[in-house]
């Protein structure tokens, strides 16, 4: 088997037709083999069902696994145990990959002998966004394009989004598998769900190792938005999590603080909600709205470090 999909889904079995139909109507990969591996992970909306319906009609090898362990890195990590693949790739189930993605993935990886590589993912055309988000906030929905030229990337400052990622078997030997005690956990939908950035500790760690990383731009995909993803709840909850998370995880020893919480974070939170009440006065509440998603990300820092790990 020279290269596997995995999909990780939990209940948005909804998605997964379109999903695969994508996936099955690539191009230009008539001597390769390949598979699809969708994880279940825990599902209760009868997706194993859809992905049996799938598989039965499906020309492509079509495989399900099911994990009960609920988190997006705890199916990741049962995919890549399961999949056979000496080379694996990552799409989410809301992805539609375009016709020529996965022999540009695969040669990329042949190519570069790099240990994992990246490509775009645009934001499905027919999204009707709200006047408040702006391009700048597209990141935030899984949105990446980082030119027309392939480049290495370092891991830290640039490294591939979730949604289009593929890596060298050899991987696991080199740094393991994922963390599953960070990113997303369920539906995603609720603040105790809704954490972002389960790869990016792991291109860390690749870093770390020397592992080489490439951005393939012609590696395309295209995301599909959920409803709720389009509401100020949304970015404010994920915003939120992402500073308590790496709060939280900070293992750093700090001798001046208040409530376990470093001092150095008040000033920080208090120019954020400055800048916030200036641009609402100024400029409106929605163009005001980026700088509020801030002052959410400093309020999860001090609720973060207030209930620190090391205690």
């Amino acid at each position: 088997m020279q290269f596997s999909i995995i999909i990780c889904t939990y209940n948005r079995s909804y998605n997964l037709s379109d999903c695969i139909a994508h996936l099955t109507r690539q191009e230009g990969i008539e001597n390769l083999d390949w598979e699809i591996v969708i994880v279940d992970n825990n599902s209760t909306d009868g997706t194993d069902k859809v992905i049996a319906s799938l598989a039965a009609r499906s020309d492509v090898n079509i495989r399900s696994v099911f994990e009960s362990h609920q988190g997006l890195n705890h199916a990741r990590n049962a995919g890549i145990l399961a999949s056979k693949g000496k080379y694996f790739a990552f799409i989410d189930d809301d992805i539609l990959v375009s016709p020529g993605w996965l022999r540009s993935i695969y040669d990329s990886l042949i190519e570069t002998d790099a240990d994992a590589v990246g490509g775009r993912i645009h934001l499905e055309k027919s999204i009707v966004f709200p006047s408040w988000i702006k391009p700048d906030m597209y990141g935030f929905l899984g949105f990446q394009d980082l030119g027309d030229k392939p480049f290495g990337m370092d891991g830290l400052k640039n490294y591939p989004f979730g949604g289009n990622m593929a890596f060298n078997r050899r991987i696991v030997d080199k740094i393991g598998l994922f963390n599953p005690e960070v990113g997303r956990k369920g539906a995603g939908q609720n603040r105790d769900e809704l954490f972002k950035g389960s790869e990016t500790e792991y291109f860390e760690r690749l870093a770390a190792a020397d592992g080489r990383i490439f951005y393939q731009p012609d590696s395309i995909v295209y995301h599909r938005i959920s409803s709720f993803q389009l509401k100020k709840c949304y970015f404010r909850t994920i915003h939120y999590n992402e500073g308590f998370q790496k709060a939280f995880n900070d293992l750093g020893t700090y001798h001046r603080t208040l409530f376990r919480v470093p001092l150095f974070l008040f000033p920080q939170f208090a120019r954020g909600v400055k800048n916030y009440l200036v641009n609402m006065i100024t400029k409106g509440f929605n163009w005001a709205f980026r700088q509020q998603m801030t002052v959410c990300y400093f309020l999860g820092m001090i609720n973060g470090y207030a209930r620190n790990r090391k205690k």
